[in-house]
């Protein structure tokens, strides 16, 4: 006999250690300890989980990587998460090696994994769940504009490709034998509010096809909620656990109020249809994630679902294009806590650096 169930749904799990020094910035035992209640009362927990373990092999070339260790994957299961989306541009961060034990602490917990594989068909294998009596089938994949490390091929190991037409037809597919297919997307660009037109087609055409909801990860940042036809797509969930990621000269990625801003969708549905949504703000401190209490995290939003309420046009993706890669950056140029670093010595040099400069031409 089925009856409603309720997923709750995450973006990133950011979870790396310290390359040079290998400890953790975290206390692993306290990260979730405050979001918990909301997952001790869902049937379903799902993450992104946006990091790998150390393989022994080395690392991909480029930077930053997100490595992380053992007692940090082990506290995703005492979080409560039962699935965990591999297709993110950070699975394969050690290689074929680091993945391979990744999977292994992963079935070792009893987490379940989906998006990431040894060739195309076990990355594009779905993973199939079963709930009180509902039947859930859960795939993703990874936007090439993401820049993930390698893509799973017929030989060839990776993360699944965002290839339109072959999720559309596998989700068709999987109507046939599961009650609702879940599709978790890679995508969109780094800090953007609104995601492209072009993923917002994408998005339509998957549930047209049958998925009943998409999720998206990427930008670190929420973007908006749609109701498309009666089912949801957030497209972007942001950061859940924001911490720092480490470059191996000591620099390191820091997030700012917005991206330590994360979301937990709430989906209540039963085998035919959605019952109800809901968004619950949550807040990264740096020490543990929490429910956001204050006054920022639903008002933004309520912003981004607005955004997407207006619609997303090329002239709207142009100008957020503008905000985040040219006026977000000299603004926080001009920050004071930026100009009082700088000395007159150095203010003088550069003048005169530009009066020879000038002179020699």
């Amino acid at each position: 006999m089925t009856g409603n169930i309720r997923l709750a749904a995450v973006g990133d799990l950011l979870l790396p250690v310290d390359p040079n020094s290998k400890i953790s910035p975290r206390n692993a035992a306290n990260i979730f300890k405050d979001v918990m209640s909301v997952f001790e009362q869902s049937d379903l927990v799902l993450g992104n989980l946006e990091c790998s373990l150390e393989g022994g092999f080395g690392t991909v070339p480029t930077e930053p990587r997100v490595i992380s260790n053992p007692e940090l994957m082990n506290c995703i299961k005492t979080a409560g998460f039962d699935i965990v989306a591999l297709a993110n541009n950070h699975t394969f961060d050690c290689l074929l090696e680091g993945f391979h034990r990744t999977k292994r602490q992963l079935e070792e917990l009893g987490i379940r994994y989906f998006g990431a594989g040894d060739n195309l068909d076990e990355a594009a294998a779905p993973a199939i769940m079963e709930v009180k009596g509902i039947r859930l089938g859960f795939i993703g994949a990874v936007d090439r504009s993401t820049g993930p490390n390698s893509f799973a091929g017929s030989n060839q190991y990776g993360v699944a490709p965002l290839v339109l037409d072959r999720m559309a037809d596998q989700i068709r597919h999987l109507s046939s034998i599961v009650d609702h297919t879940i599709v978790s997307l890679h995508w969109g660009k780094e800090r953007f509010l609104i995601p492209s037109p072009e993923q917002v087609q994408q998005a339509h055409a998957l549930v047209d096809a049958g998925a009943s909801i998409v999720l998206g990860h990427h930008p670190h940042v929420v973007q908006g909620l749609e109701m498309y036809r009666g089912w949801p797509i957030i497209y972007s969930l942001g950061n859940f656990v924001a911490s720092e990621v480490y470059f191996t000269d000591g620099d390191k990625v820091c997030w700012n109020r917005t991206e330590r801003t994360g979301c937990i969708l709430i989906v209540e549905m039963d085998s035919k249809e959605i019952i109800s949504v809901k968004q619950i703000p949550t807040y990264d401190s740096g020490r543990h994630i929490e429910i956001d209490q204050t006054v920022f995290g639903q008002k933004f939003i309520t912003r981004v679902n607005t955004m997407i309420e207006r619609g997303v046009t090329p002239n709207r993706y142009r100008w957020e294009h503008l905000r985040v890669n040219t006026l977000k950056p000299i603004l926080n140029y001009l920050r004071w806590s930026k100009l009082k670093s700088l000395r007159f010595r150095k203010i003088r040099d550069a003048l005169v650096r530009i009066f020879c400069s000038a002179k020699i031409k």
